[in-house]
């Protein structure tokens, strides 16, 4: 975007799309000190002293209640050093609260988990993040990199465009809904001309506006392939409207994963655009080359550094802001997560105090991840001490 397996039933469908900044944090007026319990966790040492903990910290969209280390659950059990280095790409663009820690952050690179484990106690304080209406249980979703074939002309099964941003286009103001991109002429003139690329299906167009970016395989106008990505560049500002939700509510499907979405358009091929039209909310890409370097990662987020699979969550910077240290647990069918993660993007959709979207990566597992992981969420920010 200026921010970007199949994603969750209704969690891909809802996607991740547009940035937007967070406010500042301030305390609430003359809270009561909690006081903490000493208890030690295996293999943390020195265990945290019994004293008054800092107090609680407010946000637009969330209250930070600070908690001991104790609570966090399954902590120290994660191998720390596969989050360093989401926690590294933070500090290539690092927040005023934590630009003064990343020169520790980058010499601890090289530190083993109990090192890093051992700075983070004394640096950091875990606040519970909780709703304002104090309920401390959110919503894990998750979201991918699409992988695609596209070519640079229309021609053959390459028929669906995927465009770069019309001119003129405003933020914050909506422009042409999907069906009158579709049918209108002045539509179609103003984005005459931007087309980037053209994939085979439509639904696979979706998806990728949805995701906010995809690895596309190109064949070029002299018939080379190469790999490039589309990052977003902007959307039509119209309200997003989930496809699944349109489907179940027709009573045409009753699971809206995209593998259904995708059978179901292929039995009704008269209906795809009622389908598509369904969501009026469209997204322009911008074209970015794929080094090998650049592979390695996704695309960048709303904190404007590329995301790390596994590692980065799409938050709502109202509650968290973007650079911030997250431990996150989440149970499920799908899965059992206690790890460090890093918030470095957002979503349309993404919206409330305990509410995350984990980045699967790129490929069929993160598809299949992404698909699927629709659970219950706990979050604690690490916040740095004042020293």
């Amino acid at each position: 975007m200026n921010r970007f397996l199949w994603a969750v039933l209704n969690g891909l469908i809802v996607g991740t799309l547009v940035a937007c900044g967070s406010g500042p944090l301030r305390p609430p007026a003359s809270p009561a000190p909690v006081t903490a319990t000493a208890t030690a966790l295996p293999g943390a040492e020195p265990p945290e002293s019994v004293g008054p903990l800092p107090a609680p910290i407010m946000q637009a969209r969330s209250r930070w209640t600070a908690v001991p280390w104790s609570e966090l659950p399954l902590w120290g059990q994660d191998p720390l050093h596969e989050a360093w280095n989401a926690w590294l790409k933070s500090c290539e663009r690092p927040g005023p609260v934590f630009a003064s820690l990343c020169s520790e952050i980058r010499r601890l690179s090289l530190g083993s988990d109990q090192e890093q484990q051992d700075w983070m106690r004394a640096r950091l304080q875990p606040y519970r993040v909780d709703a304002l209406q104090g309920g401390s249980e959110g919503l894990l979703t998750a979201y991918f990199e699409p992988l695609l074939e596209g070519a640079r002309r229309a021609g053959g099964r390459f028929t669906v465009p995927l465009y770069r941003p019309p001119a003129g286009l405003v933020q914050r103001k909506p422009w042409y809904t999907r069906q009158e991109i579709d049918t209108l002429p002045a539509a179609q003139a103003a984005l005459k001309g931007r087309e980037i690329v053209y994939l085979a299906d439509p639904i696979d167009a979706l998806v990728a506006q949805i995701q906010g970016s995809t690895r596309l395989r190109i064949t070029e106008a002299d018939g080379t392939q190469r790999l490039v990505r589309l990052a977003y560049a902007g959307s039509n500002e119209q309200p997003y409207r989930s496809v699944g939700r349109w489907l179940i509510d027709q009573g045409a499907v009753r699971d809206a994963s995209w593998p259904a979405i995708k059978a179901w358009a292929q039995q009704h091929p008269a209906r795809v655009n009622e389908l598509l039209w369904s969501n009026p909310r469209t997204v322009f890409f911008k074209e970015e080359p794929l080094s090998d370097s650049d592979a390695a990662w996704g695309p960048k987020g709303a904190q404007g550094v590329p995301l790390t699979p596994g590692r980065s969550i799409a938050v709502d910077p109202g509650s968290i802001p973007y650079g911030t240290p997250v431990w996150l647990v989440s149970s499920g069918p799908t899965a059992q997560l206690h790890k460090l993660v890093l918030a470095q993007d957002t979503g349309s959709a993404i919206v409330g105090a305990v509410r995350a979207d984990y980045f699967a990566g790129w490929g069929e597992p993160a598809a299949e991840l992404a698909g699927r992981l629709k659970q219950p969420l706990r979050l604690w920010v690490l916040w740095p001490r004042i020293q």
